[in-house]
């Protein structure tokens, strides 16, 4: 009997793939690229095609989707796989819950008059306009 499994999220693979989770997101997917090459060392086909085709085009949903759907799929027929991809996908999202998105900004400004206009991505601490 298969074991009930979770898809990992494609955003999630996507961000990893894309390397705009920085330099934790590229450990945390090169940490998935060798559980998966663990899982296929005997010489039996693996996700590798997909990881491949993911990292090749990281923005592309239907790679990222059909990648989990195939970790997903080989966690139901390998419980060991299963135990080690639920520690990696645990990771992998404390990950994402820290990560505030790829830095895409855009803000208009217009009519009026401005004197103080601060724009900003990630703030650690306050921000001081003077007094």
């Amino acid at each position: 009997m298969e074991a009930h499994v979770d898809q990992i999220a494609p955003e999630l693979l996507m961000a990893l793939a894309g390397g705009t989770a920085g330099a934790a997101g590229e450990q945390i997917w090169t940490s998935l690229r060798d559980l998966v090459r663990r899982r296929h060392s005997g010489g039996e086909p693996g996700d590798e095609g997909e990881l491949t085709a993911l990292a090749e085009a990281p923005g592309n949903e239907q790679r990222a989707t059909e990648l989990a759907e195939a970790l997903a799929r080989h966690a139901r027929q390998d419980p060991a796989f299963a135990q080690a991809l639920a520690a990696w996908r645990r990771e992998a999202e404390a990950l994402e819950d820290t990560r505030t998105g790829a830095g895409d900004v855009r803000n208009v400004v217009s009519g009026g008059t401005q004197t103080t206009v601060v724009q900003a991505r990630d703030v650690h601490g306050s921000i001081n306009l003077g007094g």
